[in-house]
C-alpha cells in the first residue's frame, strides 16, 4: 500500500511537470529551445511504459500506474504536437 501511494505521487508529479513547459509554449508559441529528438524519444519512451501499464491492467494490477502513466503519454504528445506545430510556423 505505502508503495502504491508512491507511485501514485511520483507519477503525478512526473505527469504535472509537463505543465509548465505546454503553458509557456502557448503563450509564447515559441518552442526554438526545445529538442525534437528529446520529444521523441520521452515520448516513445513512455508509450512503451503504456504497453507495460496495459499488461499490468489485464493481470488486474498497477492501476494507478497505468492512470498516471496515460495522463504522462498524454501530455507528451500535446509538447511534441506544440513542436511540431511553432516549429514549423518559424520557418
Amino acid at each position: 500500500m505505502v508503495f502504491d501511494i508512491f507511485q501514485l505521487l511520483g507519477g503525478l508529479i512526473l505527469s504535472f511537470g509537463y505543465i509548465p513547459q505546454i503553458v509557456q509554449i502557448v503563450k509564447t508559441k515559441s518552442v526554438k529551445d526545445l529538442n525534437l529528438n528529446y520529444l521523441l524519444l520521452v515520448f516513445v519512451g513512455v508509450l512503451f511504459m503504456e504497453v507495460y501499464a496495459v499488461n499490468l491492467i489485464v493481470r488486474n494490477t498497477a492501476h494507478m500506474f497505468f492512470w498516471t502513466n496515460t495522463l504522462s503519454l498524454m501530455l507528451a504528445l500535446i509538447m511534441l504536437i506544440l513542436k511540431l506545430k511553432y516549429n514549423k510556423e518559424i520557418q
